[in-house]
């Protein structure tokens, strides 16, 4: 069997490469053309859309692991069934189970890999590429809300109209409140600038305070203000959620629940994120059971497209199970695993139906 394991996982790799490199191209394709709309707006030239193509990458590379995997173990069985090599080591003695095992083994060189690139490579290069895109576009970041982004901290309501790509903040609110939250004081900071340990510098400050009986204006020239706010945490603006690391995810979530705020779309990424690399492993052993299906002669080419369209329909069974999740409020590790429960007990039912041939 350890033959067998060695030449499934030559047959798998090659094959998923391949997969990932056809795959990449076409997303980077894809990006180009969509980024060569913004080709001369302010300084973003075209060495800098090509860098943003490139920084964009390892987030496809992360995104598309399920189904590159899929493919790629699909393409390799399917190739092994039509040259009988894959009855030959079934007659051998290795039954469907046996192979699914070696090819879980096979597997989890894919659950690290997705793991790494999900923690480790995806999310800063992700950011660094809307940083950069945003600088050369000399635009702000976006917010949800036209009144700006909105944070709580503490007894404190923090209101911030823009955020730079430098992570510098422009009109920035304060509104301070006191233990029975009645409204001590507003601060309007033309701009902060982060300093270290949870520091900011703000310029040009007009502050209103609020005491019985009696109101009083300030104007200050320069202030430090001590704040939960810090460059980290104005990342989540450039990153989406499910692209960042279950270090930021864990760190955030425990914020905004510190806060009582609202962290249901955080938690379920979170979940997301830590089923991710083991769907991975799911996706594989789909493809197992199509490998028996149908005759031989028909060739890799259907079982191909059985392939993509099985990968498209987790992709978006995730989404779909993520926002009926926030819409009925169903817990964030079910939403988060039911897409890879499905197709778990799929690709049991149809290899336990294989074995009763």
């Amino acid at each position: 069997m350890r033959t067998i394991r060695r030449y499934l996982a030559s047959q798998i790799l090659n094959n998923t490469l391949l997969v990932f490199i056809a795959l990449l191209g076409l997303f980077a394709f894809f990006d180009l053309i969509q980024e060569l709309g913004e080709l001369n707006k302010a300084d973003y030239r075209l060495s800098l859309i090509l860098l943003y193509v490139l920084l964009s990458v390892p987030s496809h590379v992360y995104e598309l692991f399920p189904i590159a995997a899929l493919i790629g173990t699909l393409v390799a069985l399917a190739q092994l069934a039509k040259s009988s090599e894959l009855t030959v080591i079934r007659v051998s003695g290795a039954s469907a189970a046996s192979i699914g095992l070696a090819i879980c083994e096979i597997g989890l060189i894919f659950v690290i890999l997705a793991f790494v690139v999900g923690e480790f490579v995806a999310p800063p290069s992700d950011r660094e590429a809307q940083r950069l895109r945003l600088k050369a576009t000399s635009t702000v970041v976006a917010q949800h809300f036209r009144s700006g982004l909105w944070i709580k901290d503490k007894s404190s309501f923090i209101n911030v109209e823009q955020v730079l790509p430098d992570s510098s903040l422009l009109a920035v609110k304060i509104f301070e409140f006191d233990s029975d939250y009645h409204l001590h004081s507003i601060s309007l900071a033309a701009q902060a600038d982060y300093q270290e340990n949870n520091t900011w510098r703000l310029k040009e400050i007009h502050q209103t305070r609020f005491t019985p009986g009696k109101t009083s204006a300030t104007t200050i020239a320069e202030a430090y203000w001590r704040s939960v706010l810090t460059p980290d945490m104005l990342n989540i603006l450039l990153v989406a959620p499910e692209k960042m690391s279950t270090w930021n995810l864990y760190h955030y979530i425990n914020h905004l629940k510190v806060n009582k705020q609202q962290a249901s779309q955080h938690e379920i990424a979170l979940w997301s994120k830590l089923n991710y690399p083991f769907a991975v492993l799911v996706m594989m052993l789909l493809a197992l059971p199509f490998a028996f299906f149908g005759p031989r002669h028909h060739g890799v080419g259907p079982k191909v497209f059985v392939g993509v369209m099985l990968g498209l329909g987790f992709h978006f069974l995730n989404r779909l199970s993520a926002h009926l999740g926030l819409i009925n409020q169903w817990s964030p590790i079910f939403s988060a695993i039911m897409p890879t429960l499905f197709f778990l007990s799929l690709t049991m039912a149809m290899m336990w139906w294989i074995e009763r041939r």
